[in-house]
């Protein structure tokens, strides 16, 4: 089974938007990306697949909406940006590892969760400590760990 097959229903959560599978589950791949910068492009195909959370981005990368579109065209972010970004793509493939299929995890995503004090998910995504909490709490629902 090779990568693509193992990891399906986790990056079907965005689509082809240009990034090789091995930056969602390979650290060092990961940051090797980050130190070279993700393109406004990879970012525009991002937003575009995840079209109903452009707000996430918008929060994200500390921009308005009517401005997020002038970093589609640079040609790379920088590292701080590409690092956001990343990690916040890797928590969209988690939740649909942990949930099986993208509209599942889209529904978790966008519901209040008890053991996030009844925020939801997706409202977390801007901190480094949110994405934390939720990534935190998929762990628990991926090996049944309830208190």
């Amino acid at each position: 089974m090779d990568l693509t097959e193992q990891d399906n229903c986790g990056t079907r959560m965005l689509g082809d938007i240009g990034l090789p599978l091995d930056v969602y589950v390979d650290q060092v791949a990961f940051i090797r990306v980050v130190r070279e910068g993700l393109s406004g492009r990879v970012l525009q195909k991002a937003v575009n697949a995840l079209r109903g959370d452009r707000d996430v981005f918008v929060r994200l990368l500390e921009t308005d909406s009517g401005n997020l579109h002038r970093l589609y065209k640079r040609k790379a972010l920088g590292r701080a940006q590409s690092e956001e970004v990343l990690d916040t793509l890797k928590l969209y493939v988690d939740a649909g590892k942990v949930f099986g299929d993208r509209d599942s995890a889209q529904e978790w995503l966008h519901s209040e969760v008890r053991a996030l004090n009844g925020s939801q998910p997706i409202d977390l995504f801007d901190t480094f400590a949110g994405r934390k909490m939720v990534r935190d709490v998929l762990r628990k629902i991926k090996f049944g760990e309830f208190s």
